[in-house]
């Protein structure tokens, strides 16, 4: 079993990406993506991502029914300092339901997770609808994916879509 949140050696990195590199040694699944709208459910533990890795049948990629966490790399096209610019995108998102604001998801990443770290609960609550894999016919899915895109230009984007 993983010991994400655990691991207390000088050696260990600061922070976790919790829509990570599901290839990454130190990977853990984060939760299960399910449901007609593909939201995340997370896992109460960690689960290696080389032990469902294998699971996965073969011509379906993994991020598409699963959610990975891995350390954040310096060399990430989304990082920007110590600072994750993709939580900043997901955040220009419009906010969930009055309803669903006021729970914030159990996960089992929040002690190091970067976009806990970062911003708060805000984070938490729109973390559970990320993908990792986005699909053409989704334009704000890949707006928000892409490392170019600016808040600003998804602000514009989400006003002129409505």
């Amino acid at each position: 079993m993983s010991t994400v949140g655990t691991d207390q050696s000088a050696a260990a990195p600061a922070t976790w990406c919790p829509s990570g590199d599901a290839r990454a040694p130190e990977s853990v699944v984060l939760g299960v993506r399910s449901g007609a709208d593909g939201r995340v459910t997370y896992l109460a533990d960690p689960v290696p991502a080389s032990e469902v890795l294998g699971a996965v049948p073969e011509g379906i990629e993994p991020t598409r029914v699963l959610r990975f966490a891995s350390h954040c790399v310096t060399g990430c096209a989304n990082r920007r300092g110590n600072d994750c610019t993709l939580v900043e995108r997901v955040l220009t998102l419009p906010p969930p339901a009055a309803a669903e604001a006021r729970a914030v998801p159990r996960c089992h990443l929040r002690s190091r997770c970067q976009w806990w770290q970062q911003t708060g609960v805000d984070a938490c609550h729109r973390c559970p609808a990320v993908t990792t894999a986005t699909f053409q016919e989704d334009e704000l899915a890949t707006l928000v994916a892409d490392p170019s895109t600016t808040p600003e230009q998804l602000a514009s984007w989400i006003a002129a879509s409505a």
